[in-house]
């Protein structure tokens, strides 16, 4: 799976956030399973960055108390360091990698905002604000989740998911640099690309074909699914189509382009592998706790 080069091989690394909170990785079959790092505080979004040698991973901790954190390890799971400490983001939960500008973007749920750092946890910044305050906090339409970024466009994308199963998920998209002149809480440039969703989750891109991905952990038929969407529609015409149903509220997905595969984490504790299409859908674990985030990488051996 995946166009590998001699001496390359493949891993999984996926979060469950019961148990204790764990990070794990596994072969793109499911075998060989490795214990990286437990003791998490409810972790829901994980990234890799291959040529630094760390996964990071985010905490959403309790919500109540505003103690979400990020933390890395090696990819042995040695050298475990906070790099955004308790309480300097709410709630945060997928977390993706920008390497080529050296940046960390999350979603931070009841913090209602899209935020991102350097990769040593510095220069904290807040990219779009959704509320302020407990009462906007209480309404979950200003949730922020899922969170992706195509740096060809300039764009980052993200998720609202509104309460469960309402039907009220949207997927928005805004310029990477808040507008000058403006401020998080008010950008002009803010797009609304779907709404009505049951409860959009995690999104990812395929930057080769400009395809964005998403979860849904809403109820079906829209629910419990993967889906996917072009993202320079013809006539700006939004448009998008399921690819797998049937998930147990599904949360993570990663993308293995090259392969033409992907993989789908729901917190059934169920990992699914699958054609970028859908086809050949596969379980390669079960019954694995409640899972949440999964990133997938080439380790160089």
């Amino acid at each position: 799976m995946g166009g590998n080069v001699t001496g390359d091989r493949e891993r999984l690394f996926v979060l469950e956030a019961s148990g204790g909170g764990r990070l794990f990785s596994v072969n793109p079959d499911g075998s060989d399973k490795k214990v990286l790092v437990t003791g998490c505080r409810i972790p829901d979004g994980v990234a890799v960055d291959m040529s630094a040698g760390h996964i990071y991973w985010t905490n959403m901790g309790v919500p109540s108390e505003n103690d979400g954190s990020i933390e890395r390890v090696d990819l042995d799971g040695g050298n475990r360091t906070t790099i955004v400490p308790e309480g300097a983001t709410h709630t945060p939960k997928q977390l993706h990698l920008e390497a080529a500008e050296g940046k960390l973007y999350w979603g931070d749920r009841e913090g209602m905002r899209v935020m991102r750092c350097d990769l040593d946890g510095s220069d904290i910044e807040t990219l779009v604000q959704t509320g302020q305050g407990d009462e906007d906090s209480r309404d979950e339409t200003n949730w922020c989740v899922g969170v992706a970024v195509d740096p060809v466009g300039g764009n980052l994308y993200w998720s609202q998911k509104g309460p469960s199963d309402a039907g009220l998920g949207r997927i928005l998209r805004a310029g990477l640099a808040v507008p000058a002149g403006e401020t998080a809480a008010r950008r002009t440039d803010i797009e609304e690309l779907f709404d009505g969703l049951p409860e959009p989750i995690d999104l990812e891109i395929d930057l080769g074909e400009r395809t964005l991905y998403w979860t849904d952990r809403g109820d079906p038929p829209k629910g419990n699914t993967v889906n996917r969407s072009p993202l320079d529609p013809p006539d700006g015409l939004w448009t998008s189509e399921i690819l797998l149903t049937h998930l147990m509220e599904g949360i993570g997905i990663a993308l293995d382009p090259d392969g033409d595969h992907m993989y789908v984490t729901d917190l059934a504790g169920s990992v699914y592998a699958a054609g970028l299409d859908g086809s050949d859908r596969k379980e390669i674990l079960s019954a694995q706790g409640n899972l949440t985030g999964i990133a997938r990488a080439v380790l160089h051996t």
